[in-house]
């Protein structure tokens, strides 16, 4: 749920990165915190726990969409992706407005991202939210490693409900994609707002987008 600070003038939206344990949840965040100017970003926190953590900081984009005199605002969370820390994940969740699940592109880890995929559902139910309802993009992270399952099976094992995600092939390590995944998730997350709020369809990018490196020829496409 978005938070409106009168004080300030903004609107804060609460996008929360979700997955597995080592999917990549952290380089996002990091890459996206190097990346953006700042004077427009808050510090990166860090609560650690004894195999994982949770990261947050806030930044106002360059472009920042106005939505009735109010600048649009973004915070930005990871969850821990351990079975053991499901409470911290539960809190995390709280009051989220877009989700961008990270899913390990490596065979050897499709059964855990089934089962955190199934767990950010269940988690969300006990806040009396479908996942449907929620603005969420999926990320297909590490695809520059050599043991990588096809698109097409991570699609049909993580995408295959009858709400299809907008998904994405990402190299967190290198940024290919990250950006993209997050204005696209935020743009979906300001279209909900907008129609539920009665004002006009937000078209403009909420973040500005750095120039990526293009994906290696062999990973670019679908299987």
């Amino acid at each position: 749920m978005s938070i409106i600070n009168y004080a300030s003038r903004e609107i804060q939206f609460k996008i929360v990165y979700y997955g597995p344990a080592l999917c990549g949840k952290t380089t996002n965040l990091a890459y996206i915190h190097q990346r953006i100017n700042p004077q427009n970003r808050g510090d990166l926190i860090s609560l650690a726990t004894a195999a994982d953590r949770t990261l947050f900081f806030d930044f106002l984009p360059l472009n920042a969409v106005v939505i009735k005199g109010f600048v649009t605002k973004f915070q930005l969370y990871t969850v821990p992706g351990q079975v053991i820390y499901n409470a911290t994940r539960q809190l995390v969740l709280r009051s989220v407005d877009g989700i961008v699940f990270v899913a390990d592109s490596q065979w050897e880890k499709m059964e855990e991202n089934v089962e955190s995929f199934k767990d950010l559902a269940d988690n969300l139910a006990r806040q009396n939210i479908s996942i449907s309802d929620v603005p969420c993009v999926l990320q297909y992270n590490k695809r520059d490693l050599p043991n990588i399952a096809p698109v097409n099976y991570m699609e049909h094992a993580l995408n295959n409900g009858k709400k299809r995600l907008e998904s994405f092939e990402v190299i967190s390590s290198t940024g290919q994609n990250v950006f993209a995944a997050l204005n696209a998730v935020s743009q979906i997350l300001l279209h909900t707002f907008s129609k539920q709020s009665d004002v006009p369809q937000v078209t403009a990018p909420p973040v500005a987008i750095p120039v990526e490196p293009p994906l290696p020829r062999s990973q670019s496409a679908p299987v």
